[in-house]
């Protein structure tokens, strides 16, 4: 089992950053690709960003250019990094972590995080 803890998220305005850090623990070595979701209400979640545990990213097409997603396997940790926010941000982000090398959907994902808030005022 892995347990995922992350940190970070708030309210900002339209045009700030965050920084939002996650840590697992656990059986973190059966950990393959880690990646970030977020989710508003009535919608499914949405892939922001994932990273192998070589360093190989990609990105939801929104957020290209805006965030970066960073990984420091040693911690077992993985970040993002947002910038140039927008009021269309505005999510409940949620880490992941799956046994598979770079997975792009929801459902390849073992475990989640517990998920914050991250507002972005206009």
């Amino acid at each position: 089992q892995v347990q995922l803890v992350q940190s970070g998220g708030g309210l900002v305005q339209a045009g700030g950053s965050l920084r939002l850090s996650c840590v697992a623990s656990g059986a973190t070595s059966s950990i393959g690709g880690m990646g970030w979701f977020r989710q508003v209400p009535g919608k499914d979640r949405e892939l922001v960003a994932v990273i192998s545990s070589g360093g190989t990213t990609d990105y939801g097409d929104s957020v290209k250019g805006r965030f970066t997603i960073s990984r420091d396997n040693a911690k077992s940790a993985v970040y993002l990094q947002m910038n140039s926010l927008k009021p269309e941000d505005t999510a409940v982000y949620y880490c992941a972590a799956s046994r598979f090398l770079i997975p792009l959907s929801a459902g390849r994902y073992d475990y989640w995080g517990q998920g914050t808030q991250v507002t972005v005022s206009s």
